[in-house]
């Protein structure tokens, strides 16, 4: 999927704090769709978006949470470059939707909503 400077735009209107929602959201999808093995695509293209999100979200936000963010860019660089032996394996499918799920919850709290 291709993110073109109109999408990018429209997600820089939103404050950093809906950003990292947003981003958290993503990874709730990725955790959500990687039961059924008939999404895989979607779940692909989550994870691409969800680097985007990473991208453009990071130079607003302060420096500890960037560290987690390059963090984050790393662990889902590593499930695309393994992509295909993770999604074949019901087993490591599922720990990524664990790991994708507890990064939700990690960017959730980061981005200060639930205070």
């Amino acid at each position: 999927m291709k993110y073109s400077a109109v999408v990018r735009q429209r997600y820089l209107r939103d404050p950093s704090p809906a950003r990292l929602g947003g981003l958290a959201a993503n990874l709730a999808r990725i955790e959500s769709f990687s039961d059924h093995v008939e999404h895989r695509d979607v779940v692909q293209s989550l994870l691409e978006e969800s680097k985007f999100f990473i991208e453009w979200a990071a130079p607003d936000v302060e420096l500890d949470i960037q560290a987690e963010l390059v963090e984050l860019q790393i662990q889902l660089a590593r499930w695309q470059l393994n992509w295909t032996e993770i999604w074949s394996s019901a087993e490591r499918r599922m720990a990524m939707a664990a790991q994708a799920r507890a990064w939700s919850g990690r960017v959730l709290k980061m981005s200060g909503m639930l205070s």
